[in-house]
């Protein structure tokens, strides 16, 4: 049984959606999957395996930042989980990514320690597996959900203390920012097992212009979100 996600292997199925958010791990159990089992709770890391359409698929929470879920990834990997997608949240870099909107990640710039310490100092450019973004893509399309594809950026800071960083990231391409894609797409890479990041537009960041999606707004597009990352699972 591993550390942190206290399981055996089988306990999960070979595909698992990574929210951060505890809560958002058993809304996608509950809404979305039959026939569900709860895995994990340790450290109210809740995780759930159930059936999509009749193929078997897990949810597991990760908590926030890149500590975490190297964590959670490595051991879930030890349990034979070989294909990830992250659903999670991000703060908008760009003008044309509105509040609600999905951000497919194709890669993520590493600005964390977690995905540093695994790199050694190395250049290494964190990049999603193809399979899974032509699917999410293809998925998107099929229910009608604007879908942004490009490069994100991970970092360790919620509340930034340089208030350029996100003007710097954004002249750079980075469509935006999160907390836990680079360290997923590395772990996934040095383990042999495929990733992606899908996320929602929680927030803007673009200068004085500051602003945070209402409660009600966040539920559905968390939704629509996680219907697209089942509806393209291998």
């Amino acid at each position: 049984m591993s550390i942190h996600v206290r399981a055996e292997p089988g306990d999960y199925a070979e595909t698992c959606l990574l929210p951060g958010d505890p809560n958002r791990a058993r809304l996608i159990a509950d809404r979305f999957l039959d026939d569900v089992v709860e895995r994990n709770r340790e450290r109210g890391l809740l995780g759930y395996t159930g059936r999509f359409q009749g193929r078997p698929v897990s949810v597991q929470a990760t908590g926030m930042g890149s500590p975490t879920t190297a964590i959670v990834v490595e051991e879930l990997i030890e349990l034979g989980v070989r294909s990830f997608v992250r659903v999670g949240t991000c703060g908008s870099l760009q003008p044309s990514l509105g509040l609600g909107e999905l951000v497919l990640a194709q890669a993520a710039t590493p600005a964390d320690g977690t995905s540093r310490g695994y790199l050694d100092g190395e250049p290494h450019a964190p990049v999603a597996d193809w399979d899974l973004l032509h699917g999410i893509v293809h998925a998107a399309k099929g229910v009608g959900a604007k879908l942004h594809v490009g490069p994100i950026v991970s970092t360790d800071l919620f509340y930034d203390p340089d208030p350029e960083r996100d003007r710097r990231w954004s002249q750079r391409g980075l469509l935006a920012v999160e907390m836990e894609a680079a360290a997923l797409f590395t772990v996934a890479a040095i383990r042999g097992a495929r990733a992606a990041c899908l996320l929602v537009v929680s927030d803007t960041l673009m200068g004085e212009r500051r602003e945070r999606i209402a409660d009600s707004d966040l539920a559905a597009a968390v939704e629509r979100m996680a219907a697209v990352a089942l509806a393209a699972l291998p």
